[in-house]
């Protein structure tokens, strides 16, 4: 273990200022500064006031990692930060801060893909991930269906979202609820008391012509907002537990069914689940039974490593490190629309 690489990772792309610190695929530290509770009056995430956020936590963060790590700035012998995709500003104070480390260290850098990062930290709990796997992450900017060769140079998008994001859809159906923000793990809770099956819910690009792999959740969140208006205005009670228990079935049943279809039409017999959804306890349930049935093995992270975290990019720098890939250069920018098949900004 002595002999593989310590790789510091920075992860800024949205309202968290995550710092990790990992030696091979040991994790050692998992430092995160949150300002989720300074966008909850707004309802979503500010760009501007996250940016400050990192400006404002990036030292101690990183501080507090390397005190977990029991290290010094002196034993990291590479840096990786999130080059994108994400918030444009957010994105720069990451990878400013992971520049002017590198260079103050005389040490490589690495920018590498936020999306990729979800797929790789994996490895940190479960070993080595087998190739190729299926991926379906899912988060608040992303639903995506990946088939995964290769994480640091081959990731092949089968499917994504063609308009909000499955974590997009649970903030916006707990503000129609009145549940607050973030939606997601409220919506988890509330569902607990509910009846899964109350609501007929639509469930979105499931169609025998439409595209088996991508995803749509808008007219699901549209939907839950007229059944919960017509209550309303017929003066009726609105039952919050069995509306986000229906509603989350519908998400998590086109979710579960379209990664296993993916990984049996190509070939695969593991599926990694990835992003701060998939720390919902249904999700985990239901891709597990289907995956037991499909005889597919299910591999997901513990619900703090499926949020955003620098621990995720420290482990796919490593893993860039071990794989001899070439550095990035100095040059590299914060790159809010960067490609999930780019898995490291090189230039």
């Amino acid at each position: 273990m002595a002999d593989e690489p310590l790789v510091l990772g920075i992860e800024t792309s949205c309202d968290e200022t995550g710092i990790g610190i990992v030696r091979g695929t040991t994790l050692l530290a998992d430092a995160v500064a949150s300002s989720v509770d300074e966008h909850a009056r707004f309802g979503g995430v500010v760009p501007e006031v996250a940016s400050r956020a990192h400006l404002e936590a990036m030292v101690p963060t990183v501080r507090r990692a390397l005190a977990d790590a029991g290290v010094t700035m002196g034993d990291i012998d590479a840096i990786a930060v999130t080059s994108g995709p994400g918030l444009a500003g957010a994105l720069l104070v990451g990878v400013a801060a992971a520049k002017g480390y590198a260079v103050a260290l005389d040490k490589p850098l690495y920018g590498v893909n936020h999306l990729a990062s979800h797929v790789c930290v994996d490895q940190l709990e479960h070993g080595r991930l087998p190739e190729p796997c299926m991926a379906l992450l899912v988060s608040g900017g992303h639903s995506s269906l990946l088939l995964v060769p290769d994480i640091t140079s081959d990731v092949r998008p089968l499917g994504s979202t063609i308009d909000d994001a499955a974590g997009e859809a649970f903030d916006k159906v707990a503000r129609v609820l009145g549940l607050g923000f973030p939606g997601g793990p409220v919506i988890d809770r509330w569902a607990r008391e509910g009846d899964r099956a109350a609501i007929a819910f639509p469930r979105g690009l499931t169609g025998p012509r439409d595209a088996p792999f991508d995803f749509s959740f808008s007219g699901l969140k549209t939907s839950v907002a007229r059944w919960v208006e017509a209550r309303q205005r017929a003066g009726e009670s609105v039952p919050v537990a069995d509306v986000a228990a229906s509603f989350q079935e519908a998400v998590v049943d086109v979710l579960t069914r379209k990664a296993i279809r993916a990984c049996k039409e190509n070939g695969v017999e593991h599926l990694m689940m990835g992003g701060g959804v998939s720390a919902n306890t249904r999700l985990r349930a239901l891709a597990r039974e289907r995956c037991d049935a499909a005889g597919i093995v299910l591999r997901v992270p513990r619900p703090g490593l499926c949020t955003d975290n620098g621990a995720m990019v420290a482990a796919l720098g490593a893993e860039m490190v071990a794989r001899g890939r070439a550095p990035s250069t100095l040059s590299i920018p914060a790159d809010s629309s960067m490609p999930v098949t780019v898995s490291q900004a090189v230039s």
